[in-house]
């Protein structure tokens, strides 16, 4: 019996991209294990990734390349061979190609966060062929957007510090789900006597175990960051020195503050004139003893109309305290522009036919862009759908129009999967990738700053294939022969990060093989003097790139697009508000087909607060029709406080062929977009709960 471990990491789309030690056995993984040695890791997995076995060998996993048989949606396929398939891929692309290439479209997101299998080989070929490049928006641009023109990057709090902050705001997140060894150093903390408070419409796992919780209204996080700023002017706590040396127009925002006291800011927010108060005095008060203060934004605060704006105001509150003096100081959204990543060798941009048209479609309104026609404004209709990385069917807003259009008779769409997702059902070709235990990837975060190597466990399943090798079978079957379409997964993942860089500390593949992971070097709190990536080189409370682009250049408000005051008619009709957050037993819409923790999960619920549940006769168990113009879908209801009044909260995301209806909550989400950074609107949303009438 032969037994190794193998250095590995988590490839999921969570911020702490935990290092792996992975067990095998004879060729087989027995065990995934968090590497002890590894700072934020710390020996310790969240339940999801430490059953990663579980998902490598589960007897559903897609082994064999397969055509599709039956409709589209059905889910009705046959095996096939590489060579059929392949044969089969580019015969269509090239008759698509010669038309026009903008007619082929890839769509893929973080199914993997790795450089060299989400962003080299398929970008490369892609670019060479022309096609459509997709804005990959759904999780991220809102806020990244917003929180670059404030301080230049994705730049920030160093997760290794948190365990020495006095206070932590946990804004628009639940790390208990979602970032498990930020909340296990966030709970250090809370020993040595910091203070931690969550702000959430919903009372998540996290927010329980916080001193405070302030239940704003969804959308309206960026009027409780200018109420704060009020208050912290007319008390006047703040660092005078810092804002001189370091920000830009605070005279500006000292204006626009004066818009918003407390008073006016609580009845946008739904909450007490108090409660911001006492948020603003102790942010304030802690900044001024000294203390070290730190805000941990996530993404729930910007997927409304005004999210980036949201993120920008939130990113504007430590420039007035002060709070990036400290190390533990200062907010994180982000980590992901610490990484010196040589996106330009992976994906090869400049292999992009010189002089032809390009085209950008936004992922997050695909299901409108599959129905569209060709027009002069649009371009040419989508003929071809390569999907890889994601699952577009479960996870892009009104789910309804996604699903019409993956069912167009006209569209080739061809599937890079491990299990037969909801998407999957609509595949022409349907071909087997393979699992992080089975392939080489290189890896950056956006938790934490550490460079990280994927090491091959095992060989690959049947005949799944890792992306890049699939993606180069097409190059060659296409005629392209460019060299870097021959480099191997090592050659490639040699390039990840730039060598010239001091931050990389000349990057070496072979040594961070066997290394596992190595920390850049950044300064220990990173605008602690400056130093921000602005314009400027100051925190800009006044952006002029803002302006240049059509926003306010100042932090304001945007409200939702459908909210009570917002659009009270349609209010009328549909008055609760509803967000979606993730299931702590699901990373969006992967594992969700691993037996045990969706056992763990049930079926889908929806929380509903007890007052808005009498109203409408629903008692615990009942099952509860979610509905609006868009849609609607089914779920049994749990009646509680932890959903405030006024807001149904329903945990996802589901595959819909698991649930009663076959539909989830992106039934009732819309395609409408953010303010800034094109991002989706998942959490603006108004509906009406019914109870279902059995027969």
């Amino acid at each position: 019996m032969s037994t190794s471990i193998i250095r590995a990491v988590c490839p999921h789309d969570c911020p702490d991209t935990c290092a792996l030690h992975v067990t095998v056995t004879d060729g087989v993984a027995t065990e995934v294990r968090g590497d002890p040695d590894h700072p934020t890791t710390a020996g310790v997995l969240c339940t999801k990734v430490s059953r990663y076995t579980e998902r490598t060998y589960h007897k559903d996993r897609l082994l064999y390349p397969q055509k599709r048989v039956g409709k589209k949606g059905e889910g009705k396929f046959e095996r096939i061979s590489w060579d059929e398939a392949l044969d089969a891929i580019s015969a269509r692309l090239k008759i698509v190609a010669v038309k026009n290439p903008l007619a082929i479209l890839p769509y893929s997101y973080a199914g993997t966060m790795g450089l060299v299998q989400g962003d080299s080989m398929s970008h490369r070929f892609f670019h060479q062929l022309g096609a459509s490049f997709l804005d990959r928006t759904i999780c991220a641009t809102a806020g990244g957007t917003g929180y670059k023109y404030t301080v230049g990057a994705r730049i920030g709090t160093d997760i290794e510090q948190t365990q020495n902050a006095q206070l932590i705001i946990i804004w628009g997140g639940n790390p208990i789900a979602s970032s498990l060894h930020f909340w296990m150093r966030a709970q250090e903390a809370k020993r040595k006597g910091a203070k931690l408070i969550a702000i959430d419409p919903y009372r998540s796992l996290t927010a329980e175990k916080c001193h405070q919780h302030i239940a704003l209204l969804p959308g309206t996080d960026a009027v409780l960051a200018l109420g704060m700023m009020h208050v912290l002017i007319q008390d006047d706590l703040l660092d005078h020195d810092y804002i001189a040396q370091y920000t830009l127009g605070f005279d500006q925002l000292k204006q626009r503050a004066q818009e918003w006291p407390p008073e006016r800011a609580a009845q946008v927010c739904g909450i007490s004139t108090e409660e911001i108060i006492d948020l603003a005095r102790t942010y304030g008060e802690s900044a001024k003893r000294g203390e070290a203060s730190m805000i941990r934004m996530n993404y729930g605060v910007q997927r409304v109309h005004g999210g980036g704006m949201a993120v920008r105001n939130i990113a504007c509150l430590p420039a007035l305290v002060g709070a990036w003096r400290h190390a533990a100081g200062g907010t994180q959204l982000s980590l992901s522009d610490s990484f010196p990543k040589n996106m330009a060798a992976l994906q090869r941009p400049d292999l992009f036919p010189l002089g032809q048209q390009q085209r950008t479609i936004n992922m997050s309104t695909i299901g409108d862009d599959l129905m569209q026609e060709s027009s002069d404004k649009f371009g040419p209709r989508i003929e071809a759908l390569i999907v890889y990385n994601s699952n577009p069917v479960a996870i892009a807003p009104e789910s309804s129009v996604v699903a019409q259009g993956f069912a167009r008779e006209d569209l080739f769409t061809v599937v890079l999967e491990h299990f037969q997702t909801d998407t999957a059902d609509y595949a022409d070709i349907l071909l087997p990738a393979t699992t992080q235990l089975e392939h080489i990837d290189a890896h950056s975060a956006y938790g934490h700053l550490y460079m990280m190597a994927n090491n091959a466990a095992i060989a690959p399943q049947g005949e799944a294939k890792p992306n890049t090798e699939i993606f180069r079978l097409l190059a060659q079957r296409m005629g392209f022969d460019d060299p870097c379409f021959s480099e191997s997964d090592d050659q490639i993942a040699a390039q990840a990060f730039k060598k010239d860089d001091t931050r990389a500390i000349h990057f070496d593949w072979n040594s961070l093989k066997k290394a596992g992971w190595a920390k850049l070097r950044v300064a220990e709190a990173p605008f602690a003097h400056g130093g921000f990536l602005t314009p400027s080189g100051k925190c800009e409370f006044y952006s002029q790139s803002m302006l240049d682009d059509g926003l306010d250049p100042l932090p304001t408000y945007i409200p939702p697009y459908e909210s009570r005051l917002s659009n009270p008619e349609l209010a009328k009709k549909y008055p609760l508000a509803m967000i979606s957050p993730p299931a702590r037993n699901f990373l969006n819409s992967s594992f969700v087909n691993v037996q045990s923790l969706r056992d763990t999960e049930g079926e889908p619920h929806l929380d509903i607060h007890p007052v808005d549940a009498a109203q409408r006769q629903i008692a615990s168990g009942d099952r509860v029709k979610i509905h609006n113009d868009r849609g609607s879908f089914v779920a049994l209801a749990r009646v509680t406080d932890k959903a405030r009044q006024g807001l149904v909260v329903g945990l996802s995301i589901w595959w819909k062929k698991f649930a009663s209806d076959y539909k989830n909550a992106n039934e009732v989400t819309s395609q409408r977009l953010t303010d800034m950074g094109g991002g989706p609107t998942f959490y603006d949303v108004l509906v009406q709960v019914e109870k279902v009438q059995t027969p």
